[in-house]
């Protein structure tokens, strides 16, 4: 084991051995790496808001907001700024510490800029933390974000390289692998992780997370989801439950192979046991999505979430100083 140095040079092998490892041991290890970064006691917390849900043009295969797939979703205009800043508001009073915005696009239009870049700065002068989730980017699209001054940009892989064309047909692992690159390369934080329970096997979660661990740079936050039952999608066809276990040796590895990376545990909470949550943190996630949706998925209630912290005896972390200070400016 490598301890706590940084290596964006992780191999196959290295991570497999990591993820076999017995379970108590691998928990050590993930949680000793967690300790040398991170509080453990404490849990950074953000809300995620559809700013535009459904009648996306891509066809991932796990998604309730594609235009191929018939799951009820209907689709909406983009919000108005003001409707956003009213949710930003109440998110940041229910404890919220950043803000995201999630648009359903294959990328968004030029002329749909100058709203997205008023909402986030918007946000900031909230003294919230700011990240959105928009489809693919140009750079100079990258380059508008960050004069507005957006924190974090999200862009999942999803899963591994090698699944990848079992989920996504529209768009590839180097499509999104390349909109990663300008977000990096323009100076915007990059939150970016993947779905298990797709299907996938045990070594398709392992390479993923190799995949973001060999990134030139590790992702600022790293979101680790279950798939969300959702009918008459293609994943549905074939998806399969996720071991618990399986689940928590997912979240130490990404914290073992990406040291300093935020890791959140993100949709799927609302299906796991307050114990299951419990061995997330202690393999070193640290951050969650509070509010009661995510995008168009259930999420556990408020008082859910702070009940288990208080029983375990930890706290959300207090709000990034500078995150207010920059807002201020």
């Amino acid at each position: 084991m490598s301890g706590t140095r940084l290596r964006t040079d992780w191999t196959m092998d290295e991570a497999r051995a990591i993820h076999a490892r017995p379970l108590p041991d691998l928990l050590y290890a993930a949680q000793s790496v967690h300790r040398s970064h991170f509080d453990p006691l404490a849990i950074e917390t953000a809300s995620l808001l559809s700013i535009k849900t459904g009648g996306c043009p891509e066809d991932c295969g796990y998604c309730s907001q594609s235009a191929h797939h018939d799951t009820g979703v209907k689709a909406t205009k983009l919000m108005d700024t003001e409707d956003v800043l009213a949710a930003a508001r109440r998110a940041k009073a229910a404890g919220a510490q950043r803000f995201c915005m999630g648009a359903a696009w294959r990328s968004p239009k030029d002329r749909d800029m100058d709203a997205l870049c008023d909402m986030v700065s918007g946000v900031r002068e909230l003294g919230l933390e700011t990240c959105m989730t928009l489809g693919m980017l140009s750079p100079a699209q990258v380059a508008r974000l960050k004069t507005s001054r957006l924190d974090f940009y999200n862009h999942n892989i999803d899963t591994s390289p090698e699944y990848y064309p079992e989920i996504a047909t529209t768009r590839s692992m180097g499509d999104r692998l390349e909109t990663l690159a300008h977000v990096r390369e323009g100076g915007l934080k990059v939150c970016c992780g993947g779905i298990l329970g797709m299907g996938e096997d045990e070594d398709d979660r392992i390479s993923m997370l190799v995949t973001l661990a060999t990134l030139p740079a590790h992702p600022q936050s790293v979101p680790i989801n279950l798939w969300n039952e959702i009918d008459n999608t293609p994943v549905a066809a074939r998806a399969q439950p996720v071991d618990p276990f399986a689940l928590v040796r997912t979240v130490a590895l990404a914290r073992i192979l990406m040291p300093q990376s935020v890791v959140r545990l993100s949709a799927g909470r609302s299906r796991m046991s307050d114990e299951l949550q419990a061995l997330c943190f202690l393999a070193g996630a640290n951050s969650i999505f509070v509010g009661d949706v995510l995008l168009t998925t259930e999420n556990p209630a408020a008082w859910k979430d702070a009940d288990l912290l208080q029983r375990l005896g930890m706290h959300i972390a207090p709000a990034a100083p500078r995150c207010v200070a920059q807002a201020a400016e």
